[in-house]
């Protein structure tokens, strides 16, 4: 039997316009009883939108669940609970961007200021003046801030992200505000990590001050929900951060393997290597990090514009300078040679850095080191640098020539890397001389030259492979078909389907792709006759009933579409692709105009995502376009 529990007047549960606030209504309950059960909870909010609410509420720490199955609110709870107490009394007083911000018209920077300022942000609030954005461009500016997850958005309010706080931090270098501002919003951030990393320092008895200077400005920097999929907790991302701040040139020669880290700490090794790999090459964040390889295959790591690669990039930069002044002035007096060459230039560089900016017995590896660092400060002057002025356009003019110069001049085993694409090409086809048998590295090749764009050489490889692997001729000839359709040739790819046909009947998933074909030429008539018969003979096949759907989407027969939607579901809710059908569901309810539903479907798509193992940028393409569709549904019903 539930309790007794005090729950919120009629108005606040079922309000006369608009939807309730669910996080109002749960905070309402728990602020104004001792402690309430998920069965008191239940008698106000419906089982699947209470299990969200919850789990919402516990991460933003509004509310804390003891062992007994007991929720209670938390002193940050009640301060939440009476923000929204009083939004519901009067309207809002927000703060606005200062006039050196609103003065550039970067909706993205307004839009952020916005939400960092303030608590939460609502469509109407962008719209309003002093910043009267239009609809469109508040539309494309804010599903970019979403995409990028530096906003996020809950019941309809836009709540700034971590990431985003850190993209806030950044914006905020841009604008000629005042010091003491800048000092003022990165003190807010600092707070808030160091509170956090206090008791991390505690218990792993971190003592040496420049390791927690390094900690923290990374974790200023390198905000844990990039790699968030990955790891466990937070903990762990902790962890990893903590592993480069100790193994910093500045340390050397002390260091700590990734073996002995994970032992001492407690992290996967698996785990580390792969986030340090993500961090350090994979480039997942906007900061760059520099590696250096000493002889015993000790990796030491330092990042761009920290103060010992400030120091490095003054140094290079006025040797690099001097050689190329020098060099100018020599070429145009022929009887004389020039005392300076490249080889001098880089034995110079390591003469001043060494044993005053790094220790010596790092000489060797800032030697393979220079090549790289040179080649990223050529590429950083000559692309990123908007050269202005005289001086500006002379330091690109010195970089161009330099970035030519020194991979001529410099004998050192370096790969200019100019193409990780054709990079990585060149490595598999090595890999395939070694394993000419091995179809992965053969897939792999055509995957990566049809990402490319390269289709006539994708189609090379995928012919190849049918003389080498005929067994596998099915999953060959139907990649050869796709390769086909990119190309815009869709009636060469459906004859290679019915080839296909011919040759194996039994195929039915050959059926299936042959009526998606049909779409694609927009016979119409074909192709629902053919994922009609199949159906027939295959009824409790959920893929089949699934393309049917888009089939009937595409004719936008949409009422008919929901109907095998719904039946693909009923037939299996586990198949992978289950979170695309969600996805479809929403648009063809939106198309109807029954946005509940359209919403309804939309999030639910959103969640299976969430918690799927998809690959990141398979979940960030699905999520885009479910996000957007939610932005347009918001959108049309902000106008009505």
């Amino acid at each position: 039997m539930v309790s007794t529990c005090n729950y919120p007047p009629e108005e606040i549960i079922k309000p006369i316009f608009g939807k309730p606030n669910y996080e109002f209504i749960i905070l309402w309950i728990l602020n104004n009883n001792e402690a309430c059960t998920w069965a008191n909870l239940k008698e106000k909010v419906k089982h699947s939108t209470l299990s969200i609410y919850l789990n919402r509420l516990k991460n933003r720490g509004y509310i804390e669940k003891s062992t007994f199955n007991q929720y209670k609110i938390t002193s940050k709870g009640k301060d939440r609970y009476y923000e929204l107490s009083e939004a519901r009394q009067k309207k809002r007083k927000l703060s606005y961007p200062p006039d050196a911000i609103l003065r550039r018209r970067n909706y993205d920077h307004w839009i952020l200021w916005m939400v960092y300022n303030n608590n939460y942000c609502k469509w109407s609030d962008f719209l309003e003046p002093p910043l009267s954005i239009n609809q469109s461009s508040l539309s494309k500016n804010l599903n970019s801030l979403l995409d990028k997850t530096f906003v996020k958005k809950e019941e309809k309010e836009y709540r700034i992200t971590r990431l985003g706080k850190t993209e806030y931090s950044n914006m905020l270098r841009l604008y000629d505000l005042d010091r003491q501002s800048i000092l003022e919003e990165e003190g807010k951030r600092i707070k808030e990590i160091t509170k956090k990393t206090t008791s991390f320092f505690k218990q792993y008895k971190i003592k040496d001050n420049d390791i927690k200077f390094r900690f923290l400005n990374n974790k200023l920097k390198l905000p844990y929900e990039k790699v968030k999929s990955t790891l466990d907790s937070e903990d762990e991302y902790d962890k990893v951060i903590l592993y480069l701040s100790i193994n910093h040139p500045d340390r050397f020669p002390k260091y700590i393997s990734p073996e002995e880290f994970s032992n001492k700490y407690d992290i996967n090794l698996v785990k580390l290597n792969f986030v340090i790999l993500r961090i350090v090459e994979e480039s997942i964040f906007p900061i760059k990090f520099f590696k250096l390889d000493v002889a015993s295959e000790k990796l030491f790591y330092f990042q761009v514009n920290e103060k010992i690669e400030r120091m490095l990039n003054a140094i290079v930069e006025d040797h690099i300078t001097r050689f190329s002044y020098l060099n100018n002035l020599y070429e145009e007096t022929p009887e004389e040679v020039s005392p300076l060459t490249m080889e001098s230039t880089v034995i110079s560089i390591l003469d001043e850095i060494c044993g005053t900016l790094f220790d010596n017995g790092l000489r060797e590896s800032l030697r393979d080191l220079l090549p790289d660092y040179i080649n990223y400060l050529a590429y950083k002057i000559e692309r990123e640098r908007k050269l202005l002025d005289t001086y500006d356009k002379l330091e690109g003019l010195i970089w161009h020539e330099i970035q030519t110069k020194f991979f001529e001049l410099v004998e050192i085993n370096y790969p200019v890397k100019t193409n990780k694409a054709r990079d990585t090409l060149m490595e598999i086809e090595k890999a395939i001389k070694l394993r000419p048998k091995n179809s992965d590295l053969y897939y792999s090749k055509s995957r990566i030259l049809i990402d490319i764009g390269e289709y006539k050489e994708g189609l090379t490889v995928l012919d190849k492979m049918l003389s080498v692997f005929p067994k596998e001729e099915i999953n060959i000839q139907t990649k050869r078909a796709y390769v086909l359709k990119e190309m815009k040739k869709i009636e060469a790819g459906l004859e290679t389907i019915e080839t296909l046909i011919e040759k194996y009947p039994n195929n039915n998933d050959l059926l299936n792709y042959k009526a998606f074909w049909l779409q694609l030429l927009n016979r119409k008539k074909e192709s629902l006759e053919t994922i009609q018969n199949l159906i027939k003979s295959e009824p409790d096949n959920a893929t089949y009933h699934d393309t049917y759907g888009e089939i009937l989407m595409y004719f936008t027969d949409y009422k008919t579409a929901i109907n095998e939607f719904q039946k693909s579901i009923e037939i299996s809710s586990d198949d992978w692709y289950v979170y695309q059908t969600y996805i479809k569901l929403g648009i063809c309810y939106k198309e109807l105009e029954n946005y509940d539903l359209a919403m309804e479907y939309f999030q639910k798509g959103l969640e299976v995502i969430e918690e799927s193992s998809l690959d990141q940028e398979t979940k960030t393409r699905w999520s885009t376009i479910a996000t957007l569709f939610l932005a347009e549904i918001e959108q049309l019903e902000a106008e009505f």
